[in-house]
């Protein structure tokens, strides 16, 4: 018999076509329909982001207006959403309450609907829920983080965009304008990256015919992994691990040779280093003038510089988005968070195309266990004499 050809975690295996975003291996920079993220970065608004990610194109004026419009609508937390969260211990991980949150918003979103295939909704449905959650994901981060402080929610503005109010939301205080665009660019780093595991989760969910919602749930508990989503909140505990940047060379001797995983360097998709990783080292660089915390950027170029030389792997966008995050003023907890926030739009996106032209997404295995074997004593003859002497058991 053939030994099966098994790809574990499925490295290597295309499994469907897509045309939402893709690395380039000739220059090695991941693209979002086309465009390259870095250009995308520095040139756009996350909206316009989420925009083209759905729509394919980058929008006109009017339509970017547009969408604004429609967005600003969606920003308030609702009573059933905030009060899910205030029911949730103060201890509770950020990821759960966005994943109690999404559950909410889809459970009121479908109320009343009895067929399920009604609840999976048209193209157009969907791209409608798929921006409400876009425009209330914000709240429900900043909240998150508000609540642990045993601080008041703050309403959103409509005169702010996306980025400027979702740090107006989560600190009650306009933002400078050089943390608004480092803010800005790092959510449009975040927001899509083909079939990584939390959307190649949303995909296999879509696929069996069930909603949006439950697609974005099941998504996000795929990204609370510190193997993905979790892998910013790590970096951040490691620079607090270390402390300054003359203590790198001793802590890494001791990692490494405890064969510790060094969250927030190398990639399964990326061999000459992450793409992503310049733009947010840039914005980074940018935090640390604007806040002047030069150490920040000893400790971050230590580290990378030794782990490179001795193991020449190389840093992922996580690596610079955690001490990003922490200068601007973010919990650790809440990294992950702002990844949903981002990846939002991704996600969406693919749930949208996999509706498109959908197959069940339904994999073999390899089975391993134990030969074809009976319950001893059990006989069919046997097994019919015990139903029909029992019929009230077998009916129920």
């Amino acid at each position: 018999m053939t030994e099966p050809d098994i790809k574990k975690g499925l490295a290597g295996v295309v499994v469907d076509t897509t045309a939402i975003s893709k690395v380039n291996p000739e220059t090695n920079s991941l693209l979002y329909r086309g465009y390259p993220v870095q250009e995308l970065a520095d040139t756009q608004p996350f909206e316009a982001v989420a925009y083209l990610l759905w729509n394919g194109e980058l929008p006109t004026g009017d339509e970017l207006a547009a969408f604004r419009l429609e967005e600003r609508r969606h920003r308030a937390l609702t009573p059933e959403v905030k009060d899910a969260i205030d029911r949730l211990p103060l201890d509770a991980h950020p990821m759960d309450e966005v994943r109690t949150a999404v559950s909410v918003i889809g459970a009121v979103e479908t109320a009343g609907i009895r067929n399920v295939l009604d609840a999976v909704g048209t193209p157009e449905v969907n791209l409608e829920r798929s921006l409400r959650l876009f425009a209330a994901l914000p709240a429900i981060v900043a909240y998150g983080q508000r609540r642990r402080r045993d601080l008041p929610a703050v309403e959103p503005r409509d005169d702010l965009d996306y980025a400027a109010n979702f740090l107006w939301m989560t600190f009650g205080e306009e933002q400078d304008p050089v943390v608004v665009d480092a803010f800005n660019r790092s959510m449009t780093l975040y927001a899509e990256h083909s079939f990584n595991a939390s959307t190649f989760t949303a995909r296999v969910i879509t696929s069996t015919l069930s909603d949006l919602y439950s697609a974005v749930v099941g998504a996000i508990g795929a990204l609370k992994g510190p193997l993905h989503g979790g892998a910013n909140e790590a970096v951040m505990h490691i620079f607090d691990e270390i402390g300054a940047a003359d203590r790198v060379t001793e802590w890494l001797d001791t990692a490494l040779a405890e064969k510790r995983k060094i969250m927030g360097f190398g990639h399964r998709v990326y061999k000459r280093g992450d793409s992503r990783v310049p733009t947010m080292k840039a914005a980074l660089d940018t935090l640390v003038r604007h806040y002047d915390r030069p150490e920040v950027a000893e400790l971050y170029e230590r580290l990378e510089g030794e782990f490179v030389e001795r193991k020449g792997i190389y840093p992922n966008l996580d690596y610079p988005s955690g001490p990003a995050y922490n200068l601007i003023g973010f919990d650790t907890l809440t990294f992950t968070p702002l990844f949903v926030a981002a990846r939002i739009t991704g996600w969406t996106a693919h749930i949208l195309e996999q509706q498109s032209s959908n197959a069940l997404i339904r994999p073999l295995s390899a089975y391993v266990g134990a030969e074809e074997r009976h319950v001893e004593g059990y006989t069919p003859d046997t097994a019919a004499i015990e139903v029909q002497e029992r019929p009230e058991e077998a009916s129920a």
